[in-house]
């Protein structure tokens, strides 16, 4: 970590990557100004900075929340990304933070907004870069990887499109806040975008086996059911009182490999990625925080 001194401008600070960015950077004394839109959820989070209050599409109170910024981290939906760029001023770096779900064949409004912000920045010539992460688990209030152990309490088996043989290679919190820390500090010639990710691939069923040896539960069963049964299956099941709500989006998606390769993170960024049991086991550790 370099020496310098002038503050991150954090967009988007008290959601769960932001406000898990602004504890790290607390820790090791850097200074930050978090930019949230709603000054009682800041407050909820326990952080004892005070924020700028600034709606993403309020574009003159976003100039003045900005108006001193030359690091911006950005850790609102990638939507947003042209208002924060139109915003901010023009000598400012960016990181900013995306998703893979850009490459999904069934676009929805998520990817969509990640396509778009994407693309604006990089045609924006502005320095920095979009980090697209994979699933990210382990941070506090996710829904992720808690949302399946709550599954896994509640159901005999696990039915899976495919038998859950599509690939997929989640990220851990602390590894998204090391890739933005990281790129905070990089001289990025103009923009870039990069994709992070936990440091290997695995099957969709053996990744919920992992979650379910972590809880501390039984090996679940899986069976292969057909997806578009399960969609309807699911559909019926968010009436079902105690069960975790699954939309049936999700489902499809578990059809199609989420891999990727590390090697670009690992040589732009100089982070190894934790191992997924390692992950698991900070998650469920009692009184973890990320």
């Amino acid at each position: 970590m370099s020496n310098t001194v002038t503050p991150v401008h954090i967009i988007g600070a008290s959601g769960r990557s932001g406000a898990t960015l602004c504890r790290s950077l607390l820790a090791d004394g850097v200074p930050f100004i978090p930019v949230v839109r709603s000054a009682a959820r800041w407050q909820t989070t326990g952080i004892g900075v005070t924020p700028r209050i600034a709606e993403l599409g309020d574009r003159n109170v976003l100039v003045d929340a900005l108006a001193d910024a030359t690091r911006i981290a950005s850790c609102a939906h990638a939507r947003f990304t042209a208002a924060v760029l139109a915003a901010a001023p023009a000598q400012a770096r960016f990181v900013l933070l995306g998703s893979t779900r850009k490459f999904t064949r069934w676009p929805d409004v998520h990817a969509s907004g990640v396509l778009a912000g994407e693309a604006a920045f990089l045609a924006s010539g502005q320095a920095g870069v979009m980090l697209h992460p994979t699933m990210i688990y382990g941070a506090q209030g996710e829904d992720n990887v808690q949302r399946l152990a709550a599954l896994l309490r509640r159901l005999p088996l696990v039915p899976l499109p495919g038998g859950g043989r599509a690939m997929v290679q989640p990220i851990h919190q602390d590894d998204v806040t090391r890739a933005i820390r990281a790129a905070l500090e990089r001289a990025w010639d103009g923009p870039k975008s990069l994709v992070i990710a936990g440091p290997a691939a695995l099957p969709y069923a053996g990744f919920v086996r992992a979650v379910a040896q972590a809880a501390n539960l039984q090996p679940p069963r899986v069976v292969t059911v057909p997806a578009g049964p399960l969609m309807a299956l699911v559909a019926i099941l968010q009436y079902i009182p105690l069960l975790p709500t699954i939309r049936p989006a999700e489902i499809r998606r578990l059809l199609e490999d989420k891999a990727f390769d590390v090697r670009p993170m690992t040589d732009m960024l100089g982070l190894q990625p934790i191992p997924l049991a390692d992950g698991l086991a900070r998650t469920f550790a009692p009184r973890h925080k990320s």
